[in-house]
């Protein structure tokens, strides 16, 4: 009797110690997105396959989801605090979004009823008509936000970040280019060995240069084409 209960102790005990297990998964998954699955079960000294499983199962990603909506609802005054901040340095999208957000942003909308007569004679669809928002209270009666630490406001100069964020984007471009080249005539050299064609010199062939191997190239696949069928 007493070993009947010592094993129904031990299960219980292992019951309880893989719910500890799932639940600090979920924290993990919640509060550290970027950890991956690996990781978790190094953390907690599990296989990555029992994280694998506990992903898969509902009731799991509802937990993650609930834990992940408390650390992200703690996060929200420290980004209005941001916002309100914004604003009172002139950014117009910020001072929007925090007077929506406290309800002092109102958007009028004027909506027109005509007659049935007069929507014959007009046969058109009923007009509405969009009414620019009007701002209440200014950014300054806004209640101050708690007294949370945020970053140093990072002052840019747009035209140099436009300049830069261009120049980046033509860098990438033609990155992208070049490797598709490569891999284009990786492609083509492969075909050209195949058939005994010589590959093009080193160095940098010019257009004419390639439009005229890859010709050869074409033309000796098909006269091995011919020849495997004689």
């Amino acid at each position: 009797m007493k070993i009947r209960s010592k094993v129904v102790y031990i299960r219980i005990m292992n019951k309880l110690a893989k719910i500890k297990e799932r639940q600090k998964a979920a924290e993990m998954m919640a509060f550290n997105p970027e950890m991956t699955v690996k990781e978790i079960a190094t953390t907690l000294k599990v296989a990555p396959t029992t994280v694998q499983h506990w992903r898969r199962d509902p009731n799991f990603v509802d937990m993650v989801y609930e834990l992940y909506m408390i650390e992200f609802g703690s996060d929200i005054p420290a980004v209005l605090k941001s916002m309100v901040r914004e604003a009172k340095a002139g950014n117009v999208q910020a001072a929007r979004l925090v007077l929506e957000h406290s309800g002092k942003l109102v958007k009028n909308i004027n909506v027109t009823i005509d007659s049935p007569f007069e929507k014959f004679l007009k046969a058109d669809k009923t007009p509405v008509e969009f009414v620019d928002a009007e701002v209440q209270d200014i950014v300054e009666d806004i209640p101050d936000m708690p007294d949370i630490k945020l970053p140093e406001r990072k002052i840019e100069d747009q035209e140099e970040r436009t300049r830069t964020e261009y120049t980046t984007i033509k860098r990438e471009k033609h990155k992208h280019r070049r490797k598709v080249n490569r891999n284009r005539m990786y492609h083509w050299k492969k075909r050209a060995k195949a058939v005994g064609v010589d590959v093009l010199p080193n160095g940098r062939p010019t257009k004419a240069q390639k439009k005229e191997w890859i010709k050869k190239v074409k033309t000796a696949e098909l006269e091995a084409k011919r020849a495997k069928k004689k």
